[in-house]
């Protein structure tokens, strides 16, 4: 991915980088006081975390060219994304458990509009790797994830009663509402996998952590190390 500003940033870690780009602000000074404020701080998140990956952007966040597009210039009109990421009519290339996870989400939706469709898309995508939701979809903590579960996907998000981690809890609700057998018992309290399920999810954020490793890198340098 390449996001073109005039601002000179490019020499920070890519994350930060597109995440400032986008915003013009780092994401731990992000103002998410209101819902708008908010969901485009989400979706620089996304951004940011799947810039980190590497590779073509719109594969990374789930969206098809088209989409990713249309999300850039409904919410940051003043952000260019060239090369490979706005090829004409590239399409999703979601496999079956993409589609289940977002059509599950899709069926959820409490808010109107684009935000939470494409929030769908790409939420469904960033929970195929191998990190915390909230982690994979560059929130700085479970807190935002469940505060946008909470406004476009609500009805799904207080069926999480017990407090489920998110990626479990979407394959659980696919169990018990598609009739899939994907967990190994039927009752939570006598899986083996339960820690796995319900276990902390606290941590630091992708964002933070490399800014942590940014700043400590001239103190290694100076020390010899």
């Amino acid at each position: 991915m390449v996001v073109e500003t005039n601002d000179g940033s490019g020499q920070e870690c890519r994350g930060i980088a597109s995440y400032r780009l986008l915003t013009g602000m780092h994401p731990a000074d992000a103002d998410i006081d209101h819902d708008s404020s908010f969901d485009r701080h989400v979706l620089a998140s996304i951004f940011a975390a799947s810039a980190m990956e590497g590779g073509l952007l719109f594969e990374k966040v789930g969206l098809s060219s088209d989409e990713l597009a249309a999300l850039l210039k409904q919410n940051f009109p003043s952000v260019r994304i060239k090369g490979d990421d706005l090829l004409l009519d590239s399409k999703r290339d979601d496999n079956d458990e993409v589609t289940m996870v977002r059509d599950l989400l899709l069926a959820q939706r409490s808010t109107q509009g684009d935000t939470g469709r494409w929030l769908a898309a790409m939420i469904a995508r960033r929970a195929m790797e191998p990190n915390h939701l909230w982690a994979d979809l560059g929130l700085r903590n479970r807190g935002e994830l469940l505060r946008l579960l909470n406004r476009h996907f609500g009805p799904l998000a207080r069926r999480n009663v017990n407090n489920m981690r998110w990626k479990r809890f979407f394959y659980r609700r696919l169990c018990e509402d598609e009739g899939l057998i994907l967990c190994t018992t039927p009752v939570c309290t006598e899986c083996k996998d339960f820690n796995h399920c319900f276990g902390d999810e606290s941590g630091e954020s992708r964002m933070a952590e490399r800014r942590r490793d940014v700043l400590l890198a001239p103190a290694a340098v100076a020390g010899g190390n």
